[in-house]
C-alpha cells in the first residue's frame, strides 16, 4: 500500500477546538440555541468537558462567521437577524445563485439530475405528511448540489453561508406549509431548465425562485 492510500485511511482526529465548535455550530443552526440567546461559556465547558481555551478558540470562528456576538457586559450571545440583513442575504443570492444556475449548464449530468430529484422527492414525502422541520435543511441540500456543479468551490461556500443564514432567520419566522410546496415547484422549474442546458433559462428560473422567496420572506426589493 502506498502512503497516499495510507494516509486516506487514517481517521481524521478533531481538535477539541473543532469539537466545541461543531457542537456549537449545530445547536445554532438546528435552533437548540435561539438568536438573543447567552451561551454560558463556564457550563459549555464543564459540560464538554475541556478548559476554557477550546471554548474561546471556537467562539472566536463562530463570531468571525456572524453566529455569535461577545459583549462587554453580556458575554457571548446567538447573534440576532434583522429584517435588513435577510434583504441582503437574498440580494446576494440572486446574483449569485443566477451565476451558478449559468455555470451548472455546463456541468449537467444525469448523476446531477438525478442528486436533485431526489431532493425533490425527500421534500414532497415530508410535505404530504405536513412535516415542514427537516425542509430547511433539504432545501439547502438542493441549493448545494446546484452550487457544487458549478464547479467553483468559492461559489459553494458563499452559497452555503447565505443558505445559513436564511435557515437561522426561519428558527423565528418559520415557512408555512403552502409556501413549501411553491419552493419544490420552484425546483422544479429550475431542473427542467438544466434539463435544456440553456444558461439564460437556467439563471432566470433560479432569479425567479430567489425573488419570489424573497417577496415570501417581505424581504424583496422590488
Amino acid at each position: 500500500m502506498g502512503q497516499k492510500e495510507w494516509a486516506a485511511r487514517l481517521p481524521v482526529a478533531k481538535s477539541k477546538a473543532e469539537l466545541v465548535y461543531d457542537n456549537l455550530h449545530t445547536a445554532i443552526v438546528g435552533g437548540a440555541l435561539r438568536p438573543g440567546e447567552r451561551i454560558n461559556m463556564d457550563e459549555l465547558a464543564r459540560n464538554l468537558g475541556v478548559s476554557k481555551i477550546p471554548i474561546r478558540e471556537a467562539v472566536k470562528r463562530l463570531q468571525s462567521e456572524g453566529l455569535v456576538v461577545s459583549r462587554v457586559h453580556s458575554g457571548v450571545m446567538v447573534a440576532e437577524i434583522d429584517q435588513k440583513e435577510i434583504h441582503g442575504v437574498f440580494l446576494a443570492r440572486e446574483a449569485i445563485e443566477g451565476l451558478v444556475g449559468r455555470l451548472a449548464v455546463g456541468n449537467v449530468s444525469a448523476k446531477l439530475l438525478a442528486d436533485l430529484q431526489r431532493v425533490q422527492r425527500s421534500m414532497r414525502k415530508q410535505l404530504d405528511k405536513g412535516e415542514v422541520e427537516s425542509l430547511p435543511e433539504l432545501n439547502a441540500d438542493f441549493h448545494r448540489i446546484l452550487a457544487e456543479a458549478s464547479g467553483y468551490r468559492i461559489l459553494v461556500e458563499l452559497t452555503e453561508q447565505l443558505l445559513l443564514t436564511v435557515r437561522r432567520y426561519r428558527l423565528v419566522s418559520p415557512t408555512d406549509e403552502q409556501a413549501w410546496w411553491t419552493v419544490v415547484d420552484e425546483h422544479d422549474a429550475i431542473i427542467e431548465a438544466l434539463r435544456g442546458s440553456d444558461a439564460e433559462a437556467v439563471a432566470e428560473a433560479v432569479r425567479t425562485h430567489t425573488v419570489s422567496q424573497a417577496s415570501r420572506e417581505g424581504t424583496s426589493g422590488e
